[in-house]
């Protein structure tokens, strides 16, 4: 959890959810409950998704209330009247969340957050939902595709001055550190997080001083037992490395360690190879190369293929804007209205088959081989039950000629309770445990679903009832809109 009193973000939300409020309030639909599903849908980039974000929604939700100050500018805005008014001055969350846990590993179409309230609650709450997902499972998503790249080396977090505000910068490194980031640049967040702090200095403090030698005894005399040099800015060979190895060669003899040097340009797999011949027929093979500078993916993955001598990943930019995919495209969508008790079922449906919705109350089920490994997800109604002890055909959503039975597997339920009755139930766990836990996530998925290139599709189906469910609302809604064309 964080050290810091949580804001308020209430008025955090788009109009139309407040005009809708008010449209069922004036409407006598006050008692009426909703089910919502937060999911995503196809990635073009990656075969999974990595959940992030839910402290920041427990935190949302947890102060969720109107101030005296957010009445009276929705008072100025001649909107509503002064009744509704008084209701949202009084209105806290009563209904309950269920969520993935952070740091599991997701997959389309998926409920990543199912939110079952009174629909004026349920509506509200849309925006900033969405805003504190979409933007954390992105950035969690993009890190472990960047630690998957590095093979196991370390990877930190850079990207602070580049990202799109102080909230992505902070909580997007947070998110990194879920998705496998060792640790982060970003003080605000090491305090925020406790989460681990790493840097080394910038070309200028090279530059203040009358030499790089100068420049680099003076960084080894403040920090001897944390020196890592930049040897880049002038030139990483003939200059950095030899004047890093001096100063390294000082530090041994006054029985210090020393602990690194950074490469932040030009071609990093020769110079890191030259480098580490350097250092190691200097006595300095314990010495780390870390490497920054427009880093990602697929550039750590080529630099690992040419025999790049790097220890330690310094990502930023790419990661922390995630800039080959800059959106998550979450979406919100209610799957179900209940009405004096009675559970309605809903279903969006479009021309567009990726943008219909599953309907009614869900549930994720993961199903695993005996020796823990993935097999498949199945998105079932609340009530349906999967008995592990008899085969399971599994189709594809579209193509359901396309088939699978499983056989000799156990089942594991994803979503958590976060809220009940409005009451957080869930113990937020630290940082570190959900990096940990993040990591034991993605090692019972086989290496086709995490590959960067052309990576397997994992199966995610819908159980029989949810199938059944969904053709019956298809088949009823398009009964009743022909109805009403004949009409």
């Amino acid at each position: 959890m964080t050290c810091f009193q949580p804001r308020n973000l209430t008025m955090m939300t788009d109009l139309y959810q407040l005009t809708m409020m008010y449209g069922y309030f004036k409407h006598g639909m006050t008692q009426n409950e909703a089910v919502f599903d937060l999911f995503f849908r196809e990635r073009e980039n990656s075969a999974y998704a990595m959940m992030a974000g839910t402290e920041s929604v427990v935190e949302y939700i947890n102060n969720l209330h109107f101030t005296e100050d957010d009445i009276a500018y929705l008072r100025s805005l001649n909107l509503f009247d002064e009744a509704f008014l008084s209701m949202l001055l009084e209105l806290r969350f009563t209904g309950e969340i269920y969520a993935m846990k952070e740091g599991t590993v997701v997959f389309p179409y998926e409920p990543l957050l199912r939110v079952k309230a009174p629909i004026m609650q349920a509506q509200l709450v849309e925006t900033a939902l969405l805003n504190l997902v979409n933007h954390q499972t992105l950035i969690a998503t993009k890190a472990s595709r960047v630690a998957y790249a590095a093979q196991g080396d370390e990877v930190m977090e850079f990207g602070l001055r580049r990202a799109q505000g102080p909230d992505a910068g902070i909580y997007g490194a947070r998110a990194a550190v879920i998705g496998g980031c060792s640790g982060t640049s970003n003080v605000f967040t090491g305090q925020m997080y406790n989460v681990a702090l790493k840097g080394t200095h910038a070309h200028s403090w090279v530059m203040s001083f009358p030499s790089e030698l100068d420049a680099f005894r003076a960084y080894a005399e403040t920090f001897p037992a944390a020196c890592t040099l930049l040897v880049d800015t002038y030139d990483t060979l003939r200059s950095g490395v030899p004047n890093a190895i001096t100063v390294f060669n000082e530090l041994k003899a006054k029985g210090y360690k020393p602990v690194g040097i950074r490469l932040d340009s030009g071609d990093l797999a020769y110079l890191s190879k030259r480098a580490r011949a350097m250092l190691d027929e200097a006595g300095h093979s314990d010495v780390k190369i870390l490497a920054s500078g427009d880093l990602d993916e697929t550039v750590i993955r080529d630099l690992k293929a040419q025999g790049a001598k790097i220890d330690i990943w310094a990502v930023g930019t790419k990661l922390i804007t995630s800039l080959d995919c800059p959106a998550l495209g979450g979406v919100y969508k209610m799957a179900a209205e209940i009405v004096d008790g009675k559970l309605i079922p809903k279903i969006k449906l479009s021309e567009n088959v990726v943008k219909m919705t599953n309907p009614g109350y869900k549930k994720v089920l993961r199903l695993y081989t005996k020796c823990g490994m993935a097999l498949a997800d199945l998105i079932a109604l609340e009530g349906e039950e999967i008995d592990a002890t008899k085969p399971l055909r599994i189709y594809h959503p579209e193509q359901s000629y396309k088939t699978k039975v499983l056989r000799d597997f156990t089942v594991r339920e994803m979503l958590v309770p976060i809220f009940i009755d409005g009451k957080q139930v869930y113990e937020l766990p630290s940082i570190e445990e959900i990096r940990a836990y993040a990591q034991k996530e993605l090692a019972t998925f086989w290496e086709e679903y995490r590959r960067l290139l052309n990576p397997h599709v994992y199966k995610v189906d819908m159980s029989d009832g949810l199938y059944d469910l969904k053709q019956k609302l298809i088949r009823e809604n398009k009964k009743q809109n022909d109805d009403e064309i004949k009409a």
